[in-house]
């Protein structure tokens, strides 16, 4: 039983590095459209998309590349490697981060946009609101004049009277002037009363229309309404700028259908404090970790297997080490220089250093420095089964030699 589930356990261990590379396929491939999107509004498409594909290429290369690197085996070769990655995923997140910015800021530009409409139509319509607001104050106290105006002339007190003909009442000359005065201002006063009703009325439609904008399932026409309703109260506003006989705020200029629902242009401003978004940040960052890691733990697969002579040679060069330990890794580390005895005894040291040599393309073995080598996890079972065949021959002959004395 215990055979079987460690059988088990290695068959899905197997299973997972071999389905690592897929995903890490895929996600090269979703972080290389975030950085095309990105560079693209910015330098020419075909360019933009050679660079994405070597930046894509260096995070994976790179990653594969530090699994198997001890800084203390080449220095250089590994700050260079660690600089690369380092360019290649600041480059990556930065051009990433512009998508999805974009698709985690839609709602709020949606916002903003129509916030913006908000603020120019109310600040319009609040100063129009204004000036009607002293307009109709002018017109009730022409007409209360007017009226007392009337009332005065009726009665013969009315100031411009001459004196013999003060304390006369009726209608007479006086008093028709200043009634005819009185009727026009009356009926100037139901004009204007009317005319700003109606205006009332197209300043609420306008308001209900932009409010509209916020829940309407087809932005489209919704628009186009709050458009019709804005041209109409522009339109009521300067009608009565004639009548009134003086200018009205100008109106503002509000954004076509087009900007209204167009997506968010890249630009280096996303990176500023007020703009910057902590969430579209974290997923660029994120897509590219997960390539950064699961290519890292590719490394664990050698590039290419061994033949089964390559295999033998391999197995019989490594038995001639003799220094070997467990290191901090919890891996087996070996020596691979010349002990004191072997250069005293000028040992040829060729056939076993070829071995390395081809462990450590091969990715079996990982250098930690100009002495030292650790065996990588995929060298184990080989090793393993290397020696269970060894085992079992001493095993057989042994069985033979025994048959061999009972007769």
């Amino acid at each position: 039983m215990g055979y079987f589930i460690n059988s088990i356990q290695t068959l899905f261990v197997g299973l997972l590095r071999i389905w690592t590379i897929p995903i890490v396929l895929m996600l090269s491939l979703s972080t290389g459209f975030t950085t095309y999107y990105g560079l693209s509004h910015f330098i020419t498409s075909w360019i933009a998309l050679i660079i994405t594909i070597a930046i894509q290429s260096i995070i994976v290369i790179s990653s594969l590349e530090i699994a198997g690197i001890h800084w203390r085996a080449n220095r250089m070769r590994y700050f260079s490697v660690v600089c690369s990655l380092a360019v290649a995923v600041s480059a990556s997140i930065s051009f990433s981060y512009f998508k999805f910015y974009e698709i985690s800021q839609q709602d709020n530009i949606h916002i903003n946009r129509l916030n913006l409409i908000r603020t120019d139509v109310k600040s319009y319509v609040d100063r129009v609101l204004v000036i009607k607001g002293e307009v109709l104050k002018q017109q009730r106290a022409d007409l209360e004049k007017a009226t007392l105006d009337v009332q005065q002339a009726y009665f013969g007190t009315h100031a411009q009277i001459v004196e013999g003909y003060k304390k006369q009442v009726g209608e007479g000359p006086f008093w028709k002037h200043y009634n005819q005065i009185y009727l026009e201002k009356k009926e100037q006063q139901a004009k204007f009363d009317h005319d700003f009703s109606e205006l009332d009325k197209d300043i609420q439609k306008l308001q209900v229309s932009i409010n509209a904008l916020d829940v309407a399932t087809n932005i489209e026409s919704a628009y186009a309404a709050m458009l019709e309703n804005f041209q109409n109260v522009q339109l009521k506003i300067n009608l009565l700028s004639g009548n009134i006989g003086q200018s009205l705020p100008e109106a503002p200029l509000l954004m076509t259908y087009k900007q209204f629902i167009a997506d968010v242009q890249p630009s280096f401003a996303m990176w500023s404090d007020s703009n910057f978004s902590l969430f579209a940040f974290v997923c660029a960052a994120m897509a590219d970790f997960f390539t950064v890691l699961l290519s890292y733990r590719l490394e664990f697969t050698a590039p290419g297997p061994l033949t089964a002579k390559e295999e033998d040679l391999v197995f019989e060069c490594l038995r001639q080490f003799t220094e070997f330990r467990i290191n901090k890794n919890d891996e087996l580390e070996m020596s691979i220089e010349k002990s004191e005895m072997e250069r005293a005894k000028r040992y040829n040291d060729w056939s076993r250093m070829f071995a390395v040599g081809l462990l450590l393309s091969r990715g079996f073995l990982r250098k930690i420095d100009d002495k030292t080598v650790e065996f990588a996890p995929n060298l184990y079972p080989l090793i393993a089964e290397k020696m269970g065949d060894k085992i079992n021959r001493l095993k057989a002959e042994s069985n033979i030699a025994r048959q061999a004395n009972d007769a």
